[in-house]
């Protein structure tokens, strides 16, 4: 067992059985009362963050994470299957697991995987990616600024927003956190 002297950023803790991410933490030595650990911590699974605070000398269960690279081969079904870029080793990964990054993945691209114990806990994109746009509506002649933007299709079957003067097959970078776009690519 470890104490709350062994917190630091991106360490994961076991709490009633969840797994939590420290984003960030801070010891604090107040003139009166005893020193303690306030800490802000994301659930690995659901994305939740909330604020804990711990006492000084504290017991608290810290959890092994690996983190690997990995490269996404094809979905199967309900799941998905990557291939460990080590070892050439392939998971499956369900979809819950995967969750919003289905919407930018594309085949032989590479992730990060965060295991625990064997189980995938989250599937780790890149900040961006190119896709191409599959279909949007054609922009009207004269529609050249940036102040609309339309639906438009990308390759992997997830719809953004886009300036109203980008065509079909065009290329895009899209942010993998929000969805946005980022801008045009050129080849």
């Amino acid at each position: 067992m470890a104490s709350t002297a062994d917190i630091r950023n991106g360490v994961v803790l076991k709490i009633d059985g969840q797994l939590w991410t420290v984003i960030d933490f801070q010891h604090v030595k107040p003139g009166k009362g005893g020193a303690f650990v306030r800490t802000k911590m994301k659930n690995v699974v659901s994305g939740k963050t909330v604020d804990k605070t711990y006492n000084a000398g504290t017991k608290i269960e810290i959890e092994n994470v690996d983190r690997r690279d990995f490269t996404y081969l094809y979905q199967d079904g309900d799941s998905f299957v990557f291939m460990d870029t080590a070892d050439y080793d392939q998971i499956n990964v369900s979809s819950t697991v995967v969750g919003d990054a289905a919407n930018f993945m594309l085949e032989n691209q590479s992730v990060t995987i965060a295991l625990n114990n064997g189980n995938p806990l989250y599937v780790e994109l890149p900040a961006s990616v190119v896709l191409e746009v599959t279909y949007t509506e054609p922009g009207l002649q004269g529609d050249r600024s940036s102040a609309g933007t339309k639906a438009a299709t990308v390759e992997t079957g997830y719809e953004i927003q886009v300036p109203l003067f980008l065509e079909t097959g065009t290329k895009v970078k899209v942010d993998t956190r929000t969805g946005d776009y980022l801008g045009r690519v050129n080849d």
